[in-house]
């Protein structure tokens, strides 16, 4: 790809490249089989500085930002989607929010221990009847004193049972909609936390994704995350983020796939030809370089526009509605490439193919992403 990236980039991506291929990838399909969260690899990643992309260097990040994010999380998504999602969320979903939104005694107690990797973090915004509408939560928080008591189940929680920090996003006012809501930091080991139900998945099998359980959990007024009522602003700020990091994801995996099927196709031959010379082939490996092509300078783009401190909302969104939508198409063809052989359990596109299903879901459905970029759209033609 012919985007200008600088020299302290490039040797980034080939430190992520190399921790990709060397130590993510072997790992991959048997952690994926096992639902083994793959904590070794998570460590490692700490020790490679890619928790604190995001986080300042005066707290112990590089503070590199959202463009080097892209950088790593592709290379890391390319080999394995489970690590690749848990790097995303600590970095978009949970450092980002703290150094954005944080007071200086938040920062100061929690970007340390996330850039060195000693807390991972969880994002709890998603509740049983509150998913597309966020704004309908129920998980409440009522002021006791000094304190804030929080009652709610929150649901599809990537990473929930290893985190060692969540935000949370509570309803503070009953009667105000999105201005009703507050966020908070709330510590693992608080009294009243707890990890509920844990899904099984068709993808994405060695992140774990669980119910997170709020009882009677007392939270000081010093952790709550930006202003009273500032919650759903922080909750939507912080997810054009994540959209970066899940449009990411999707350039990952389908590059994944469009490598594994292209040297499939040199390989394998029928009718005393490698099928890499018949048109149908070609075609299918065309339009899937051209789509990964478009997908990654519409997520560089955001992250450069991010990176700046400028509004991405909508170049977010279209970052992920295309390259979600391209990873899904990339991953089937990979298959269709590969015939029966695609199918079989421990085929490397048959997990390219699950995992690249959740990709349209989180962080905002496809459906989401259509009703944010028609907004913006349809904005800039009203009178």
């Amino acid at each position: 790809m012919q985007f200008p990236l600088s020299e302290d980039q490039l040797q980034l991506q080939a430190r992520a490249r190399e921790f990709a291929d060397r130590e993510v990838a072997p790992q991959a399909d048997t952690n994926s089989r096992a639902a083994r969260f793959p904590a070794s690899l998570i460590e490692r990643a700490a020790e490679l500085g890619f928790l604190g992309l995001l986080i300042p260097q005066e707290y112990g990040g590089s503070g590199l930002g959202n463009m080097a994010l892209c950088l790593v999380l592709e290379e890391i998504n390319r080999a394995c989607a489970s690590t690749g999602v848990t790097v995303s969320v600590h970095n978009s979903l949970v450092s980002n929010p703290v150094k954005h939104w944080g007071s200086d005694d938040i920062k100061r107690r929690f970007l340390p221990v996330l850039a060195r990797g000693e807390r991972l973090g969880a994002y709890c915004l998603t509740e049983p009847q509150s998913g597309s509408d966020a704004a309908a939560l129920v998980t409440s928080a009522v002021r006791d004193g000094q304190d804030w008591v929080l009652n709610g189940t929150k649901l599809f929680i990537t990473t929930g049972a290893e985190a060692g920090l969540f935000i949370v996003f509570a309803r503070t006012d009953p009667v105000q909609k999105t201005r009703g809501i507050t966020a908070f930091v709330v510590e693992r080991e608080r009294p009243g936390i707890g990890i509920g139900k844990e899904e099984v998945k068709m993808g994405i099998a060695a992140s774990h994704t669980v119910e997170v359980l709020l009882q009677e959990c007392r939270v000081p007024d010093a952790n709550m995350l930006g202003q009273l009522g500032e919650g759903f602003k922080i909750a939507m700020h912080t997810l054009d983020g994540g959209r970066i990091g899940i449009a990411t994801q999707g350039v990952g995996i389908a590059q994944a796939s469009l490598d594994a099927a292209a040297r499939f196709a040199l390989e394998r031959r029928q009718f005393g030809h490698p099928i890499a010379e018949f048109q149908a082939i070609q075609n299918k490996l065309a339009l899937m370089a051209t789509d990964i092509e478009a997908a990654r300078h519409l997520v560089y783009n955001a992250a450069r526009l991010r990176d700046l401190g400028l509004d991405c909302a909508q170049e977010a969104a279209m970052a992920k509605l295309f390259a979600s939508q391209m990873c899904n198409r990339a991953a089937r063809e990979a298959v269709q490439i590969h015939g029966a052989a695609g199918v079989v359990r421990g085929a490397a596109v048959e997990r390219f193919f699950r995992d690249a299903r959740v990709t349209e879901l989180y962080e905002g459905t496809t459906e989401i992403q259509k009703m944010v970029v028609a907004r913006a759209v349809l904005k800039q033609y009203a009178s």
